[in-house]
C-alpha cells in the first residue's frame, strides 16, 4: 500500500461512534449546513418503508438532522412509491424528472436526477432494500461533512454478510472482492484503502456532485470515486465504518452485468489515469506496483491486508533455447 493511503487510512477513516448527535446538530447550526437525504428505488416495498421511518423518527423528529428526505421511484411496479410515501417521504417519479430528457434504465441515473429535485448542501444517498436499518448509516456518512470543512465525499464502511447457506460473515460484496478491488488497486492504488468502494451509502456536498459526471448504470459508485480523487484529491474523501449492512443480494447473473458495467467505467477513465502517470502529475497516479490490498475485521476495526499480484508472464517455449535444441534432436 502506498505510504499516501497509510496515512489517509489514519487520518481520514472513522467510526460513527467519534461524533455525537449534539456535537453534529452543532456544527450543522454553526454553518448552516442544509442535508437532504435520497433513496434510489425499484420495486423495494418490503423494505423503503421501515427505512423511511427510521430516518424522518430519528433524524428529523428526536434530532433534526435531515431536512429533506426524498425517495426517487424508478418505475415501481410494486407499492413501493405508495409505502414510501405513507411512511413520511417525499416521493418522486423519476421520469417526471427533466421530462424532456428521456430516462434510462440504471441506478446511476436515478442518483443524476435526483440533484434537480433536492436542495441539500450535503446529498446523502442511501440504498432502499437494507433490513435492520439504523440511522448510523445517515449520521456515519454526513457527520465528516459537517464537522471537517475539508472533506468532499464519505462513503460507509461494514461487514456485508452473505445469508446464503455455508456463507461465512465476510463473504457479501462479491463484485467488489473480485472486480472493483482489483482495479482500484492496479490503476488507481490512491482509492486502495476504501472498504466498500462499492457502497450504496455515501454522502458529498452538492457542490462536487454538480461537477461530476454520473454513469447511468452500477458503475455510478466506482466512478463518482474515480472522478472525486481526481477532482478533489485523496484527503477530500472520507470513510465511516457504520457496523453491518443487510441487504438483498443478487444472482450470479445480475452480478455478471453489474461487473461488466464496473469494467467498462473503469477502462473509460484509464486514459487519463495513464496520462497522469506519463506527466507525472502524482507518484500515486500509476501502477507503483502490483499489489493488492483487503479488509478484515479485526478487533480495532477493519485491518488492510496488502498481498502481491502475480504479474511474471514466462516467454513462448519456442523462444527456449533448450526447447528448440531438444526438438531439433
Amino acid at each position: 500500500m502506498l505510504e499516501e493511503v497509510e496515512r489517509w487510512l489514519t487520518r481520514r477513516s472513522w467510526s460513527v461512534a467519534d461524533r455525537t448527535p449534539d456535537r453534529l446538530l452543532a456544527a450543522k447550526a454553526a454553518r448552516g449546513t442544509t442535508v437532504s437525504v435520497v433513496l434510489p428505488a425499484l420495486d423495494e416495498e418490503e423494505t423503503v418503508g421501515g427505512i423511511v421511518s427510521v430516518i424522518r423518527r430519528e433524524l428529523m423528529g428526536k434530532a433534526p438532522l435531515v431536512d429533506e428526505l426524498v425517495v426517487i421511484d424508478s418505475g415501481s411496479s410494486d407499492a413501493t412509491a405508495k409505502v414510501a410515501e405513507e411512511a413520511g417521504a417525499r416521493v418522486v417519479r423519476r421520469d417526471d424528472i427533466l421530462p424532456r430528457l428521456p430516462a434510462l434504465p440504471g441506478k446511476g441515473e436515478v442518483l443524476w436526477r435526483s440533484l434537480l429535485v433536492t436542495g441539500g448542501d450535503v446529498v446523502c444517498f442511501v440504498d432502499a432494500d437494507l433490513r435492520e436499518f439504523s440511522a448510523d448509516f445517515v449520521t456515519g456518512i454526513v457527520g465528516p461533512l459537517l464537522t471537517e470543512p475539508d472533506v468532499q465525499l464519505v462513503k460507509a464502511m461494514y461487514d456485508r454478510p452473505l445469508t446464503a447457506p455455508g456463507a461465512s460473515a465476510g463473504q457479501g460484496g462479491r463484485v467488489t472482492e473480485l472486480v472493483a478491488r482489483p482495479l482500484l488497486n492496479l490503476h488507481w492504488p490512491r482509492l486502495a484503502g476504501f472498504v466498500q468502494p462499492l457502497g450504496g451509502e455515501y454522502a458529498a456536498r452538492r457542490s462536487l456532485l454538480e461537477r461530476l459526471p454520473f454513469p447511468v448504470g452500477y458503475g455510478v459508485e466506482l466512478g463518482l470515486l474515480v472522478d472525486a480523487l481526481h477532482c478533489v484529491g485523496l484527503d477530500a474523501l472520507g470513510q465511516v465504518d457504520v457496523g453491518t449492512r443487510l441487504h438483498r443480494h443478487q444472482d450470479d447473473r445480475a452480478l455478471g452485468r453489474m461487473a461488466a458495467a464496473i469494467y467498462r467505467t473503469a477502462q473509460l477513465r484509464m486514459p487519463r489515469a495513464q496520462l497522469g502517470a506519463q506527466l507525472g502529475a502524482h507518484p500515486g497516479a500509476q501502477l507503483v506496483r502490483p499489489e493488492l490490498t483487503q479488509f478484515e475485521r479485526g478487533e480495532s476495526g477493519f485491518e488492510p491486508r496488502t498481498y502481491a499480484v502475480d504479474t511474471v508472464e514466462r516467454p513462448p517455449m519456442r523462444e527456449i533455447a533448450e526447447y528448440t535444441a531438444g526438438r531439433a534432436a
